[in-house]
């Protein structure tokens, strides 16, 4: 079977990408940051493909993607108000945050760890995608590993080419943004932070919720140029 391009101003491919991640397909998804490789996070058979058409290792955790901010009581638990509040001014966007998981998550999805990372996706034709198929999306970046991450759908075909490794490709043009999201841990007594946008779309912490930052304050880190999230 050979892969298959959907133009993201069609408006049957949310539907038909859909489709292809009930059954337990590949798509590779076009977002604001890079383009990802998504399946079902909740079919661990879909979620093992993941790993194996981008050669990751199976300990590496994947992020899960949704429709909106009111989708995270469905995955998750113990969220702090600042989770919304940050969701409220910053999702649709460039923003994960790792939160406690519950079990509707795979462990294959969350590498075995009892947190998951989640973020809400600005490109309308992946919301669109997400909500037709009515479960999260797992996607990392589309890159295979060790490859620098793709952020355009001729990327993602010069890695896993047009021979059905992959299902689709949604071709939503180039990313805006071309780095992978900025990353807040919300699960411990301090808030941490992992900048990897480093451009006039990054995140400012100027314009981020009080309540986010812990009485021990924010710790920084930036994750080295290219790194895979």
């Amino acid at each position: 079977m050979k892969t298959v391009i959907f133009p993201a101003d069609d408006p049957l491919t949310p539907k038909k990408a859909a489709a292809i991640i009930r059954s337990g397909g590949l798509v590779a998804i076009p977002t604001e940051t890079v383009y990802g490789l998504g399946a079902n996070a909740m079919d661990e058979a879909a979620v093992a493909k993941i790993f194996e058409a981008k050669g990751r290792p199976q300990d590496n955790p994947l992020i899960i993607h949704i429709a909106c901010a009111a989708e995270l009581e469905r995955y998750c638990h113990d969220i702090p108000d600042s989770a919304y509040l940050l969701a409220e001014r910053f999702w649709p966007g460039p923003l994960t945050m790792v939160l406690p998981v519950n079990d509707r998550i795979p462990r294959r999805t969350t590498a075995g760890l009892d947190t998951v990372a989640v973020r809400c996706p600005k490109t309308a034709v992946t919301r669109a995608l997400i909500a037709e198929a009515g479960v999260p999306i797992a996607a990392p970046s589309a890159n295979l590993s060790g490859k620098p991450s793709t952020t355009t759908a001729a990327h993602v075909l010069h890695d896993y080419g047009t021979d059905g490794r992959i299902d689709a490709i949604i071709n939503g043009g180039a990313c805006e943004v071309g780095v992978e999201s900025t990353i807040v841990d919300l699960t411990g007594a301090r808030t941490t932070v992992s900048f990897a946008i480093c451009s006039s779309t990054a995140l400012s912490l100027s314009k981020s919720p009080k309540s986010a930052r812990s009485s021990s304050g924010v710790r920084y880190r930036r994750p080295r140029a290219g790194h895979e999230v």
